[in-house]
């Protein structure tokens, strides 16, 4: 089943992919070579379905194979689901212009750089960014995998992430020893709980109406989110006042403008300060600007 999906002015499929490692981790799949977009989702409560997205043109190419036979109400879903996940209705317009004030950043526009691949819920995003916390990317792979592997559902080969209620379900000997997810256990178990419990509503974190402060806290109210993940859980929930700084990031910002010297965190704070509202944006944007240069062989290996 096939349909296709407006695309807002100056938006560039490939910009999205690249924008960060969330097209690595599954149940996305990127075929860089079509230049393919795959996702494993839940329609409803059962049924499962892969969607495959690509631009031609101004237009979105949404793909959707399932074993069940969808109806209207589930093309629908995935639907709301590409426009979430690529932030098509993102008004990106304040950022530009913000970003032509600055030299610097001129490429920005021009590359259709700023919108942030996001998962389909801000659980699914809080989790793996949990899972990226002190340890290497292949890790997190690993974890974010056995993730979909033992607790998503669907076929073999096409699991989706799973649910706050399918992961609160497991004790913590189950996140360490057949996840392998480490010191993260316990907090994975936290969160699910909390969330299948309802007393925490994760997804009104994407709701813009929901004051900032509140966000922030409930964030913060999260155990085994510091600041670098708080930071960056912002940004996909298009917040973007804070910078969300790792090793990686520190690494970066010293061979971009310190000629590899070690620099306080304090310092890089000081940097983007002059671009207020959206200095998270412009930090990470400053840090990753390579990955919109490259091809998808340097990116990709292929």
């Amino acid at each position: 089943m096939n349909f296709s999906i407006a695309l807002p002015p100056g938006f560039r499929f490939r910009s999205v992919v690249l924008s960060h490692g969330w097209a690595d981790l599954a149940p996305f799949s990127f075929d860089p070579q079509r230049e393919v977009l795959s996702f494993n989702l839940l329609v409803d409560g059962s049924t499962t379905a892969t969607a495959e997205f690509s631009q031609k043109g101004r237009s979105l190419l949404v793909g959707v194979r399932s074993r069940a036979r969808l109806r209207d109400s589930d093309l629908t879903r995935i639907g709301t689901v590409a426009r979430s996940v690529l932030r098509l209705d993102a008004d990106m317009a304040p950022f530009y212009r913000e970003a032509a004030r600055h030299p610097e950043f001129g490429w920005v526009r021009a590359l259709g750089a700023g919108r942030l691949l996001r998962a389909p819920s801000a659980f699914e995003d809080t989790v793996k960014m949990i899972c990226t916390t002190n340890c290497t990317w292949a890790l997190t792979k690993m974890i974010v995998r056995n993730l979909c592997e033992e607790l998503g559902r669907g076929p073999a080969g096409a699991k989706t992430f799973p649910t706050p209620a399918e992961m609160a379900k497991r004790p913590e000997s189950f996140y360490r020893n057949r996840i392998r997810c480490g010191y993260r256990s316990p907090y994975l178990v936290g969160l699910s709980r909390r969330v299948a419990g309802g007393t925490l509503d994760i997804e009104r974190w994407r709701d813009h109406s929901v004051p900032p402060e509140t966000v922030r806290a409930e964030i913060a109210s999260v155990k085994g989110v510091g600041p670098y993940a708080a930071g960056n859980i912002l940004k996909l929930i298009g917040r973007y006042g804070e910078l969300g700084i790792d090793s990686w990031c520190r690494k970066q910002y010293a061979l971009l403008h310190r000629r590899g010297r070690r620099v306080s965190d304090a310092a890089i704070e000081k940097h983007y300060a002059g671009f207020g509202e959206w200095k998270g944006l412009f930090f990470w944007l400053d840090l990753t600007k390579e990955w919109y240069e490259k091809s998808y062989a340097e990116i990709f290996g292929t």
